[in-house]
């Protein structure tokens, strides 16, 4: 007996979708003067919405709003009174968590079920965490007199649209900053949709603004001379771009960049719940995560067995339609994403990297990739070094807990690593040692806006979430 999932599609039509979206600015939507950009469902191809992206004269114009905001209202307002409009703001998001689920879907390629189990609530999450530390700052052990540093800057990437808004948005509100956000160029919809969300929540017009655009208004933002603090989640090209051109002015700057994680499994390690946390994380959202765990180290003597596993347990996941719940992966995000996906997996298999993908089907028409695993991997090869981004897995193997740290830390990287191991005093041993910002013990991919975040070295600095997150929005 074979069984079969049925189709379980959710109504596209929860969205809401508008054929049109305008940008946020002091308050209002209103047109911007940058050449309007087609968003694209890349399960389809169809083109969801067109959405107006900001000028120079516009970027400056937020910029001047959220300084006026700043100056006469928000920086001013006592903490707990901020607290009640973030607070506001989490409640709306959660009230209308199926909707922004579906949007997200649709605009970025995810699975439903991720953007409605992951997604969404952490978004919601991170904006009820940061309400309660809004009147809390004098407590928080940074300094007797912690002050907002002014007007944040904040450019997000589009592999986690809604949460990194909201993970960038709430501390900054919290700590009395006022906001001009872009998102990024092909998810620009659900940040819109949050905008319309901060309107109902009644923020003071100018605490946050929303423009839409490409890589050069994000310069533009990035470089306005009446911008205090520079927020960047994305690759570490730009990253690099942009610490350079900030160097000298005096600007705060946090950067949360690429990563290329090695999720270490050891021979006494639970395999079966081993195997899951690997799929988990390399295959979750696409692959399209900093902190994927995109290099797989395994212990020698259990090297083939557990192959042997993963293959049978990626053979079973379902990539397809993004609305359909039963979809484990969805559509890569752009046709861009995925040649620079098929370029990097070509050069594994030039270089004689054993390549195995998944048998399941593809839809004709999206940008989809199967899910692949690469075997015989060298530390030398391009799949073992860069950033892949998408689901593709580089196995390699090492036979002790010294070699596997040496080879775990030989990254440029170093935004987060996993041990798989039933002894703790080999999860701690290998902890202190693995040069990683965040370090997984039998799990991964596991969030929580009370845990900070980051990386080192060329995965970018500074801390978002938590305690320590809130130091980058404030003058100590």
């Amino acid at each position: 007996m074979t069984w079969e999932y049925a189709p379980a599609p959710e109504s596209r039509a929860i969205a809401n979708l508008k054929p049109s979206y305008r940008m946020f600015v002091d308050g209002e939507f209103v047109e911007g003067g940058g050449e309007p950009l087609k968003s694209v469902n890349p399960a389809t191809e169809e083109v969801l919405a067109e959405v107006s992206t900001a000028s120079a004269a516009d970027v400056d114009r937020a910029v001047k709003a959220a300084r006026r905001a700043h100056d006469k209202t928000w920086g001013r307002m006592p903490g707990a009174e901020r607290a009640k409009y973030i607070y506001r703001i989490a409640r709306m998001v959660a009230e209308r968590a199926r909707e922004l689920a579906v949007l997200e879907s649709l605009d970025n390629g995810k699975p439903i079920k991720e953007a409605r189990d992951t997604d969404v609530p952490t978004a919601a999450a991170h904006f009820f965490y940061h309400a309660g530390w809004a009147d809390k700052l004098d407590y928080a052990g940074l300094g007797p007199d912690p002050r907002p540093l002014g007007v944040a800057g904040q450019v997000i990437p589009w592999n986690f649209p809604l949460l990194m808004a909201s993970w960038k948005i709430a501390p900054a509100l919290a700590c009395g900053n006022t906001v001009v956000l872009k998102p990024a160029e092909t998810t620009p919809l659900t940040a819109l949709v949050l905008a319309e969300i901060i309107q109902q929540a009644e923020l003071p017009p100018g605490v946050v603004n929303i423009i839409p655009g490409a890589g050069d208004v994000g310069a533009e933002l990035v470089n306005h001379p009446g911008v205090n603090k520079v927020a960047f989640t994305g690759s570490t090209e730009v990253g690099k771009v942009i610490q350079s051109a900030l160097a000298g002015t005096g600007k705060k700057l946090t950067l949360e960049l690429g990563g290329k994680a090695a999720n270490i499994v050891f021979d006494d390690a639970p395999l079966d719940q081993a195997v899951e946390g690997i799929v988990n994380g390399i295959f979750f959202n696409q692959g399209h995560v900093c902190c994927a765990g995109s290099r797989l180290l395994v212990q020698e003597s259990i090297a083939e067995e557990f192959l042997a596993r993963l293959h049978a347990r990626v053979s079973t996941l379902r990539v397809g339609d993004p609305l359909d719940k039963n979809t484990d992966v969805g559509a890569i995000n752009s046709r861009e994403q995925l040649t620079r996906i098929q370029g990097l997996v070509a050069s594994g298999e030039q270089e004689g990297a054993e390549r195995w993908s998944s048998p399941c089907p593809l839809p004709d028409k999206g940008f989809y990739f199967a899910p692949t695993v690469f075997a015989n991997v060298s530390q030398s090869m391009r799949i073992a070094r860069e950033e892949i981004f998408g689901p593709v897995l580089s196995a390699l193997t090492f036979r002790t807990p010294d070699e596997a740290l040496a080879k775990a830390n030989n990254t440029p990287y170093g935004l987060s690593a996993g041990v798989w191991t039933e002894k703790g005093s080999r999860i701690l041993w290998m902890a202190d040692r693995l040069r990683a910002g965040v370090v997984w013990a039998n799990t991964f991919n596991r969030f929580d806006p009370t845990a900070p975040f980051g990386g080192y070295q060329e995965s970018g600095f500074g801390r978002e979430g938590g305690r320590a997150g809130l130091e980058a929005y404030l003058d100590v």
